[in-house]
């Protein structure tokens, strides 16, 4: 990739012809002074910036910063603090929350924020309302029988069941934050290349596969964000990013690559890292209509244990990732290390797989890192590859850019997948309930078990403890023996800065909020 100096960055993003936004072009423009510029590099552009229509943490890194939801987590975990809500009251059976909304704040295109947008916003991801894409609105809403208007600054929801998640999910960076009703109805309910929330910075222009640019907002309803502009670089190559760093062309990266950690390190460049709520994993299609051979539980079986997981993992992460029990994380309630996954065993696989006439199988992967894989998905697959090979089975492997990899997903034939989840929330619902979707987006291979799904249902009602962790446990154990996936890493979260930045962290939630970041 070729490498631009800061001045020709600055001067490439001036000339970015600042397209559709909820601001006029005339308020768009980098300022010359490079300490009101923060230059972000990731491996994968954005695949929109409306948060009810996208679920990856591209996207969710610039979207965090646009718009505001009706609570927040706190800085350092994830306990809810109101933040466009100023309080709210949960009803004894536990099927209202009504909340007092902060009065005075605008959408970033002049248009007030009341109970009105809060029941828009809502309404829009209820079931007679969904369009394709909205893969978080169950998650978030899916207990929501209705929204109420109580007065201009009072709105209540009530739910069908009570949901323990439920305070959490509203805080959650998908689905939960609130755009403007006025932009959704102007741009056909779409916000993907046109976001418009509260936030402290908007939208000024997204230069496809290039940078999206977010600018201060200076009518911001609380503190004023430190730094004026946000530019979000698109650098696929993790060698690019490290010496844009390195050579001050950008101020911050993420999708680290363990290898050049300590070479970054040694140059003077700070690094953050912290234990991340997250996992990667290796799936197969079960897909019914499509007849793959890995509808058969014991050909998952016996290919989950070709793999040499640990090995694997330290192989490939050298240290900053370890290996996965199961999809929680260790410090996630109702994660168990007593859950029994498929051990390794390769002699016994090779029987299996021989039996079945398995020989050939396909894999489909895409490229570049991702927070829970900072090596990225070819790199992981092709590792996989030479564990089949060692038991007879020959994977053809087909990688792609994470759009592109995301739709052949849904249109093309194949056996084998690789993906992860950043949590939302901090629940454990929030990472065992998508394998109780019916949604591919995210039960990724259309797992189905009765039992595993009326598991996951009950445990959204009953309260955080013991009785709650125990039944969790019963459904890690359940997709474990059925093994619609193979559990792989939890990685830490690593990005690295320039000394002159900040006040930056990456939450437990995999997102940075630049509004206390500072440059100098």
């Amino acid at each position: 990739m070729k490498i631009f100096s800061k001045n020709r960055m600055i001067a490439a993003a001036l000339a970015v012809v600042f397209t559709a936004g909820c601001i006029s072009s005339a308020e768009a423009a980098l300022s010359r002074k490079p300490q009101d510029n923060i230059f972000y590099a990731t491996s994968t552009d954005p695949l929109g910036l409306d948060p009810a229509l996208v679920d990856d943490n591209d996207s969710g890194k610039i979207i965090g910063n646009i718009y505001e939801s009706l609570l927040r987590f706190k800085n350092s975990n994830t306990e809810v603090e109101p933040q466009l809500a100023e309080s709210y009251e949960i009803s004894p059976d536990g099927l209202s929350y009504t909340f007092k909304l902060r009065q005075g704040v605008k959408f970033h295109d002049g248009t007030p924020f009341n109970a009105e947008a809060v029941k828009f916003n809502i309404d829009r991801q209820m079931p007679e309302n969904l369009v394709p894409k909205m893969s978080y609105a169950g998650l978030v809403y899916g207990d929501v029988k209705s929204t109420e208007v109580l007065d201009e600054y009072t709105v209540r929801i009530n739910l069908k069941k009570p949901s323990t998640p439920f305070l959490h999910n509203m805080a959650m960076l998908y689905s939960a934050p609130m755009a403007s009703p006025t932009a959704l109805k102007k741009y056909n309910n779409n916000l993907m290349q046109n976001p418009c929330g509260t936030g402290p910075y908007k939208f000024v222009a997204w230069d496809r596969g290039q940078q999206v640019i977010v600018t201060r907002n200076e009518d911001y309803w609380g503190e004023k964000a430190a730094v004026q502009n946000i530019i979000f670089r698109t650098m696929p190559e993790t060698s690019a990013r490290v010496v844009a760093l390195n050579n001050g062309e950008v101020d911050i990266i993420s999708g680290l690559d363990a290898n050049v950690i300590k070479q970054i390190e040694d140059g003077g460049i700070m690094i953050f890292k912290t234990d991340g709520m997250n996992i990667n994993f290796m799936f197969y299609n079960i897909n019914v209509t499509k007849n793959p051979i890995t509808k058969d539980k014991n050909v998952r079986r016996a290919l989950s244990m070709a793999i040499n997981v640990p090995e694997m993992v330290a192989t490939l992460y050298k240290g900053y990732a370890t290996p996965a029990n199961t999809l929680l994380p260790p410090f996630v309630p109702g994660y168990s290390p007593d859950v029994k996954q498929v051990q390794y065993n390769p002699q016994e696989a090779a029987k299996i797989l021989k039996a079945k006439g398995v020989s050939t199988i396909k894999i489909l992967t895409y490229t570049g890192a991702r927070f829970y894989n900072p090596v990225g998905g070819q790199v992981l697959a092709e590792a996989v590859q030479s564990y089949f090979d060692k038991v007879g089975v020959k994977a053809e492997v087909l990688a792609y850019d994470w759009a592109t990899y995301k739709n052949k997903l849904a249109t093309d034939e194949w056996d084998i997948g690789f993906m992860g989840w950043t949590g939302d929330n901090g629940d454990p619902d929030n990472f065992l309930n998508l394998f109780a979707s019916d949604d591919p987006i995210n039960n990724n291979g259309l797992w189905y078990n009765d039992e595993y799904r009326a598991l996951i249902a009950k445990g959204v009602e009953l309260k955080d403890g013991p009785e709650r962790n125990e039944l969790y446990h019963k459904a890690e154990q359940i997709m474990a023996d059925e093994a619609p996936l193979l559990p792989i890493s939890h990685a830490q979260v690593i990005a690295a800065y320039r000394p002159n930045i900040k006040n930056f962290s990456v939450h437990q939630v995999g997102m940075t909020f630049f509004k206390d970041v500072v440059k100098e």
